[in-house]
């Protein structure tokens, strides 16, 4: 009778979640715990498609051109969510393309908090 509980598909999700839950320290958002980092290899790419195609319209210095600043500053009140979905899809009716099918949305959200930070 164990070990047919054990085979259902919903307890070992349901056992899967609250392993993960329980790595997360306290009142932490567990959505946030698992950060993404690129390899190094990726890193230095997403970070030079930062710098050069995103400084193209957002100034090479990301404080603002054609696009608006990139600074902590700046983005300090958006949404991570919000600014991932802009990276990814782009915004329609102006210059702001879709950046989906060179990145994936991990290392969106990993440009995201970079910028958040300050680029290193």
């Amino acid at each position: 009778m164990r070990n047919e509980f054990l085979a259902k598909p919903a307890f070992r999700a349901g056992l899967l979640t609250f392993c993960l839950l329980q790595s997360v320290p306290a009142g932490a958002d567990p959505a946030k715990s698992i950060a993404y980092e690129p390899t190094p290899t990726r890193r230095a790419e997403l970070l030079n498609l930062l710098r050069q195609d995103c400084g193209s319209c957002h100034g090479l210095t990301l404080t603002g051109g054609l696009g608006l600043p990139l600074t902590p500053e700046a983005l300090k009140d958006k949404s991570s969510e919000a600014l991932k979905q802009t990276i990814l899809y782009g915004r329609g009716g102006t210059p702001m393309p879709p950046w989906n099918p060179f990145m994936t949305e991990a290392e969106a959200g990993w440009i995201v908090d970079s910028l958040l930070k300050g680029l290193p």
